[in-house]
């Protein structure tokens, strides 16, 4: 049995205490089975693991949400937007569910889904972060072989999982409340403090808002040239070390070799190691107030689902404090 963990968190006010919030919902993309990952990784053990080798007290409902309640029966492309509707009234409540347990000092894990869940989990964060703390900002370290920060304009597919980080960065808006108006200004973040690591998929419209932003980007190019080692040091350092952070980690930045099974693999990636040392590394700075892992998709791959399923535990683990000795 392994023992908690003894880094001391900065930023949150029931040490142990880990509000988990199942989220089996795809609606930002087009490939059904994504939905299935949270009973997946829980059917694994991923909670019981928490529990008993982490030490954690883990408040979870019980359910794995698929807000079919709050689903439209029409949901017509809106701004080239597909599921404009549905996505949006999915993240509004994932956004309050997230909300509840931030705002009571808890860390917060959410398993996913599709990673336009993440306008949800990081909005719900930000404003309790600020409620608790004076109005201060959280940094996100978005973990994808793809930047999703792609406007409804810029987009190819129209799928708003290519799209979160523009919505939360407030580089994408919309006034029409049913689709993500109930964004405001205590839920976005400031695009100086996201920091991507693992990009390998990056669209030409996307490549241009980067840039254009000054937003700190770590691809594949960056790993291989100064190793995970290093490229963490920079990118804690860009953040600051007194700043909470969101680890939004997409299973499909590791590369397939280590997770086949989701929607939009890309060769080239992480190796699971390198995978496990983010998480680490962001443990042990004592500022993590949330982690989302997302993309596992049990139904692409029949060989490597168990692999992949595998490897999401074992990123959750290391991100709330498992270590090798």
């Amino acid at each position: 049995m392994s023992a908690g963990s003894t880094v001391k968190p900065r930023f949150l006010e029931n040490t142990r205490d880990l509000g988990v919030v199942a989220v089996g919902f795809s609606g930002g993309q087009c490939k059904p089975g994504v939905d299935a990952a949270p009973s997946a990784l829980i059917e694994a053990g991923l909670l019981t693991q928490l529990k008993e080798d982490l030490e954690y007290n883990v408040y979870h409902d019980g359910a794995v949400h698929s807000y079919s309640e709050l689903m439209p029966r029409e949901d017509p492309d809106y701004r080239r937007m597909k599921n404009p509707l549905s996505v949006s009234a999915a993240t509004k409540k994932i956004s309050s569910q997230v909300y509840e347990h931030a705002s009571q000092g808890r860390c917060v894990l959410t398993l996913g889904g599709d990673h336009s869940i993440a306008i949800g989990t990081v909005s719900g964060v930000a404003k309790a972060v600020r409620e608790r703390f004076s109005g201060r900002e959280i940094a996100v370290i978005w973990v994808d072989a793809h930047a999703d920060i792609n406007t409804p304009e810029s987009s190819d597919s129209g799928n708003i999982h290519g799209m979160p980080v523009a919505f939360l960065a407030g580089l994408a808006s919309e006034k029409r409340e049913d689709t993500f108006g109930w964004l405001q200004p205590e839920n976005l973040i400031n695009p100086a403090k996201l920091v991507y690591i693992g990009l390998r998929d990056v669209d030409r419209g996307e490549k241009k808002i980067l840039k254009e932003n000054g937003i700190k980007a770590f691809s594949m190019h960056d790993i291989d040239k100064y190793g995970i080692g290093r490229v963490m040091e920079m990118a804690l350092g860009h953040i600051g070390n007194d700043t909470p952070i969101h680890l939004s980690f997409d299973v499909d930045g590791l590369d397939p070799q280590w997770a086949p099974s989701t929607g939009t693999p890309v060769r080239g990636g992480l190796t699971l190691r390198e995978g496990d040392f983010i998480c680490e590394s962001v443990h042990e700075t004592g500022n993590l107030v949330a982690m989302d892992l997302v993309e596992v998709n049990p139904s692409l791959e029949a060989a490597g689902a168990s692999e992949t399923i595998r490897a999401g535990c074992s990123l959750a683990r290391c991100a709330l404090g498992e270590s090798l000795l």
